[in-house]
């Protein structure tokens, strides 16, 4: 019989190359994952690893059982969650990953809707950028995650993932109102001017972009560079609020989401509307979209969605 705990090692392998990450992802030691594997290839009664130098790589027949994995899992939580429905009464930690701006404008009015209906359950927020999300999930560090998407960085299918579209937000430029040139005229009888237009407007100005290998980062340096140029960023900054600043302070430009625009917009910013969007979804593993815990948070996140996003929800 084969063991479930070594499968979702053998899984975790498929997806993160090495064994290395595996052990660190997990908080086993490289010799113990190694251990455990061998033990899954004596019960599988044939290879599932080959050795390439000082790395592994799966069998075909260890890529076909990864498959089997990932269903024996989603069936697993499939149960796990009908055994809570069963029990009835919410109770015990339900660990959530979310990003800052997210954070800070929907969680919190969904946690308090979420103690007065279900006063037994303890959610616990991690910020956790949405390139980390699909590990954390996997490897059962988070139960629920909110992750986002743009239209030049496209959510990749996750194996052992499902999601559920939440919320669209439009996308703007930020520059210094001070000195800034006069917008770019769109083509006669248009709205205004094309997206590409108004960023190679900024094609040699400085950029404020998110930390190397965020999707925020990805975003504005594709979005750039499908108007026909790679900006020269000159800060990496996380927080949309402290991009602001520094654009009001004539650092450079940002492209930045709605929920970064927080309050009244400083007069020294000036703002101008992106075509591109940011799509937020809600992330769980496979089969634990109708775990009672997983489907209540979801329930107080769309209810907490600004009024001024429910409009272009995604999905409707």
């Amino acid at each position: 019989m084969l063991d479930v705990r070594r499968l979702r090692l053998l899984r975790e392998l498929a997806r993160r190359g090495t064994i290395a990450a595996v052990a660190e992802a997990l908080s086993f030691s490289p010799s113990a994952v190694s251990q455990q594997l061998s033990v899954l290839e004596r019960e599988a009664g044939l290879p599932l690893l080959e050795r390439t130098g000082r790395g592994v790589r799966l069998t075909p027949a260890g890529q076909n059982l990864v498959g089997h994995a990932e269903a024996v899992l989603e069936r697993l939580e499939r149960a796990d969650a009908d055994l809570a429905e069963a029990r009835g009464g919410l109770a015990g930690a339900l660990r959530i990953g979310a990003f800052p701006t997210a954070t800070r404008a929907i969680v919190p009015a969904a946690l308090t809707a979420l103690a007065r209906r279900h006063p037994g359950l303890e959610p616990m927020v991690s910020e956790t950028d949405p390139a980390a999300v699909a590990h954390a999930l996997r490897a059962g560090d988070l139960d629920v995650a909110l992750v986002h998407a743009y239209d030049f960085v496209p959510a990749e299918p996750e194996p052992g993932l499902a999601t559920e579209p939440l919320y669209v937000e439009a996308m703007y430029l930020a520059e210094p109102a001070a000195g800034a040139p006069a917008p770019p005229r769109g083509p006669a009888g248009s709205d205004g001017p094309d997206q590409g237009t108004v960023l190679r407007t900024h094609a040699r100005a400085p950029w404020i972009a998110a930390t190397p290998g965020t999707l925020c980062h990805a975003m504005t340096v594709r979005a750039c560079q499908a108007a026909g140029f790679t900006p020269r960023v000159r800060h990496q900054v996380d927080e949309f609020a402290t991009v602001l600043a520094l654009v009001a302070a004539g650092q450079g430009v940002a492209v930045v989401p709605q929920l970064g625009v927080t309050g009244p917009t400083d007069p020294a910013v000036r703002l101008t509307r992106l075509l591109m969007e940011r799509r937020t979804n809600l992330a769980f593993r496979s089969g634990a979209g109708a775990h009672p815990a997983v489907a209540a948070f979801g329930t107080a996140l769309r209810a907490a969605v600004p009024p001024d996003l429910a409009g272009s929800r995604a999905g409707t």
